[in-house]
């Protein structure tokens, strides 16, 4: 027995000499290892495990750029001190979102005397603290700030502005009409704007969009290369984004590659813009182009412009036509390596051939997708939605089937009707008799009418590949794709980011009723998908190929789901709570569905979602147990935002909004907390 014991402890010290120490790695190893921790963490936590760490925690390669942005663990006191260890260091800090800390925390950004990009995009700024602050970063060269009602440029110092002549590159925020910073930036070469200016103020007045006396110092586009801009809907921002363009239309800069305007609704022409188009149709040659519908549908601007060494290109709901995506956008179908993202959203008829007589829901010309495929080989972000791209009955002519060429595409937004295939005939799907029907049997044996339930074992019925199935075979080309959208051809949300409202949205393609849980199994397959976005999928039964997706997709960190089967009961809630017990990464969880019950086996199983940091749900007559949403809050300590919007009573939401805003008070980042 002794000697079995010593060759026991003889096996146990020779399996931990064979046992490698991670400290026994070398310094380049460990270096390539410590990349993927937060800067905020290798200076606060792992630089204090030992010497070893303590010095390559601190090495200039890994200190050089720190990223605050959606780091909500990391509070005002750890700001101080990372800043007060590692300042000098420091060439590019992100603190944008950072809205819990103080002003007077941001203030330590002067201690980074090094510093070359600063991006503090919604954190608190006044005139006054930005002069102070950019006094002190002469090395500054890439700047991201808010401009807030009250800021005045006349408090900006003469250090300060001459920081701000030395700046390239210019991200603003506008919340008032205002040119902010850009008149001092003297030697931009990239300016982007973004306009939330309201129509009313706090007190309910209307907001002019006329600019402030003072404020209408003429800024200085001569170097600029790229000029972007957003815009909130709202007349104020489109009345302001004018004078910005008006100009830039008095001298269009010679170096000018790419234009981009993102603009909800309609955005009449000016005089200005009228001139600048010309100015830019005439003197410069562009890469990266968006403009605003109203501008491109019935003119020969397209025709006009010239392009080189296309990069980006989006035409979002233009009226462009089949020709004119292949012999302008694609240059006649010569090779475009260079084209890295093309958005068609919207527009209906830019895969179909000219014609006065054609309908939006006829089906597609192939060759003008082959001409896409073959000629834009390197495309990385593609979006084909809002629109209907019905495929014929070809052989290998299926839009799918195309699209599968595209080996490199990390991003793709399809219509749900585009990935049915017509070819295989009823009698290959299986039959789901309509529940209206099945109840309207007569006075035979009673039918039970509920939530169809799913087997245990779908997970290894949804590995089989589906025969001829085109959307399978699609995904499985596309192994590297991080982002997919499905979303039905006519949906609208309920709660739209840029466009109205409509409550009665348009019933769904009746090529969407084609396509179900098996298609949605598929998606299983893509183990890089991080985002995906599923809306209006009518024929979806039982939800099962979500719990695919759950199990596969370990990387998902974004998922938003919107009317998903029939319309009057939520059919899929028991796959979708056993996704959730396999979403450890999911960050962002949106759902839209009428009806959703918010109970509390719905919260239990979404509280495996340990890195959840915000949840949207949006039911109209849907409910929400109360008790079960703390519960959830208690346990989830990751959730900074909480959006619900139900059919609960206003004073069963408020009661719960305001449980929710006094126990969170001791965490600053933990107040986005919205119920009605």
């Amino acid at each position: 027995m002794a000697c079995s014991g010593e060759e026991v402890t003889d096996e146990e010290s020779g399996e931990e000499s064979n046992s490698m120490n991670l400290m026994e790695f070398s310094d380049e190893i460990l270096l390539h290892i410590l990349r993927y921790i937060p800067v905020s963490d290798l200076v606060l936590n792992v630089q204090r495990v030992c010497r070893k760490l303590s010095v390559l925690s601190l090495d200039k390669s890994l200190t050089h750029t720190v990223i605050l942005h959606k780091n909500y663990q990391v509070d005002k006191g750890k700001v101080k001190q990372l800043i007060r260890e590692i300042g000098i260091e420091i060439h590019e800090l992100n603190m944008a979102g950072c809205y819990w800390v103080p002003g007077i925390t941001i203030d330590q950004v002067t201690r980074c005397k090094n510093l070359m990009k600063l991006n503090l995009s919604g954190c608190h700024l006044t005139s006054l603290r930005l002069s102070k602050m950019l006094s002190a970063l002469q090395h500054l060269r890439s700047l991201a700030i808010d401009v807030n009602p009250g800021f005045d440029a006349s408090h900006l110092s003469s250090e300060c502005k001459a920081t701000l002549s030395r700046v390239l590159e210019l991200k603003q925020t506008l919340y008032t009409p205002s040119y902010g910073v850009v008149p001092c930036c003297t030697s931009l070469e990239k300016l982007l704007l973004y306009f939330e200016i309201l129509d009313r103020s706090r007190e309910g007045l209307i907001i002019s969009g006329q600019l402030m006396v003072g404020e209408s110092n003429v800024p200085h586009y001569q170097n600029l290369r790229v000029f972007y801009a957003r815009l909130a809907p709202g007349p104020v921002n489109q009345e302001v984004v004018r004078l910005y363009l008006a100009v830039l239309s008095d001298r269009t800069p010679e170096k000018l590659h790419a234009f981009l305007i993102s603009a909800p609704g309609g955005f009449a022409q000016s005089c200005a813009v009228k001139n600048l188009l010309d100015s830019m149709a005439r003197n410069v040659t562009l890469d990266t182009l968006q403009l605003p519908r109203s501008w491109m549908n019935g003119s020969s601007l397209l025709q006009l412009l010239k392009f080189s060494n296309h990069v980006y290109f989006s035409f979002s709901r233009c009226s462009l036509s089949g020709s004119q995506l292949v012999q302008r956008v694609l240059n006649g179908g010569k090779d475009l390596r260079s084209l890295v993202s093309l958005n068609l959203s919207g527009c209906v008829h830019c895969l179909s051939p000219d014609s006065l007589l054609r309908k939006a829901e006829d089906d597609i010309d192939s060759s003008i997708v082959e001409t896409l495929v073959a000629s834009c080989c390197h495309l990385k972000h593609l979006n084909l939605s809002a629109a209907h791209h019905h495929s014929s009955e070809g052989m290998g002519k299926h839009l799918c089937q195309l699209l599968g060429h595209l080996k490199g595409l990390l991003s793709l937004a399809l219509p749900v009707c585009a990935v049915a295939d017509v070819s295989i005939t009823t009698t290959d799907k299986p039959t789901v008799q309509p529940v209206a029907n099945v109840a309207s049997q007569g006075f035979g044996k009673k039918v039970r009418i509920g939530v169809q339930t799913y087997s245990r074992n779908c997970l290894e019925q949804g590995n089989s590949k589906p025969p001829s199935s085109v959307f399978w075979t699609l995904l499985e080309s596309l192994p590297f794709l991080e982002k997919l959208e499905l979303i039905g051809s006519s949906f609208s949300s309920a709660m739209p980011r840029n466009e109205p409202a409509i409550r009665n949205s348009l019933p769904p393609c009746s090529r969407a009723q084609l396509v179900g849980d098996a298609e949605m199994a598929a998606i299983g397959q893509l183990a890089f998908l991080q985002s995906l976005t599923l809306a209006q999928l009518p024929n979806v039964l039982t939800g099962s190929g979500l719990i695919s997706i759950g199990v596969q997709c370990q990387r998902l960190r974004t998922l938003s789901l919107a009317n998903i089967g029939l319309m009057g009961k939520v059919m899929y809630i028991s796959a979708l709570m056993d996704m959730l017990k396999q979403c450890k990464c999911l960050q962002d969880l949106r759902l839209e569905q009428p009806y959703f019950s918010a109970n509390a086996q719905f919260f239990q199983a979404l509280s495996h979602c340990s890195s959840l940091q915000r949840l949207c749900i949006i039911s109209r007559s849907g409910t929400l147990q109360s008790d079960a949403v703390m519960s959830f809050m208690a346990s989830c300590l990751e959730v900074i935002m909480c959006h619900m919007f139900t059919g609960e009573s206003l004073t069963v939401c408020r009661n719960l909004q305001h449980s929710l805003i006094r126990r969170n008070q001791p965490f600053p980042s933990r107040s986005g907390f919205l119920l009605k």
